[in-house]
């Protein structure tokens, strides 16, 4: 026996198991004080307040409806997926590390760039420009060792990352790794804590942490952005961000991102 509920919606008892006896206020087997009953009104009502708040949930471009799998539960979702990438559950898992990651690569880029740039440009040291320091080999030890050295190391690290998103909390037991796992323990796959990775305890609490790891995606996308600005202008103008910005504010009319394209172009 179906009780209708709106206009589509529905109450479904199992059948054979609904009866009424004499006294149905009271039975057990369907208590009719616990059922609420919801009209047409109530029913449209509650359907238009859901559109509403889906309307309002901000994306990446205004007006534009989210995919399903994308509901806004992922830190820094605003519904950008326009390959489809995220369908698969797992994948999306791995991409959510995989974003974090380069966000942090690119944080630490920009910020490596601009202060070598800087103090390049300044005269206080004197260091390459940043997309030639690849190749500066340095006295104590060759380019041969430091790419070794990086490589180990590196590729310790990145399997340490990807043995604890696999299983979440294996890198932390005691005994594997060296006996100071207390000081590398992470909070939750992707945000690392203890004295050595979090030493201001910050986000102790990462279930709660929801502004912290917002203004870190926001940061990280704007690094990511801005790494790809400077790629850009090292291969139109040949020359460091600092100096970009040095010949750009000595001349703000005419030095400027129309001319500087405009005359790599002819």
């Amino acid at each position: 026996m179906n009780f209708a509920v709106g206009k589509s919606s529905q109450i479904l008892a199992p059948s054979g198991s609904f009866h009424f006896p004499g006294n149905f206020e009271n039975t057990t087997a369907f208590p009719i004080s616990n059922i609420k009953f919801i009209g047409r009104k109530q029913c449209t009502q509650l359907r238009d307040s859901s559109v509403i708040r889906a309307q309002n949930r901000p994306t990446w471009l205004p007006g534009l409806e989210p995919p399903p799998y994308l509901d806004g539960t992922l830190v820094g979702d605003f519904g950008f997926d326009p390959l489809g990438l995220g369908e698969d559950p797992e994948n999306l898992k791995w991409y959510v590390q995989a974003e974090l990651v380069h966000a942090r690569f690119a944080m630490a880029g920009v910020f490596g760039i601009l202060v070598t740039d800087l103090l390049r440009v300044t005269g206080i040291s004197n260091m390459p420009v940043w997309y030639e320091a690849g190749a500066t080999r340095f006295d104590f030890a060759s380019t041969k060792t430091l790419f070794i050295v990086q490589l180990l190391l590196m590729g310790f690290v990145e399997t340490k990352r990807y043995m604890d998103f696999m299983h979440p909390g294996s890198q932390a037991k005691e005994g594997s790794f060296f006996g100071i796992e207390a000081a590398l323990q992470g909070l939750e796959p992707g945000y690392p804590g203890g004295p050595l990775f979090n030493p201001l305890g910050i986000a102790k609490d990462i279930k709660n942490a929801h502004g912290w790891k917002l203004k870190e995606i926001k940061n990280g996308r704007l690094a990511m952005v801005a790494m790809l600005g400077i790629f850009v202008q090292a291969y139109v103008t040949h020359v460091g961000p600092i100096d970009n910005l040095v010949q750009h504010l000595s001349n703000p009319l005419h030095a400027t991102i129309v001319q500087t394209l405009a005359g790599s172009a002819s």
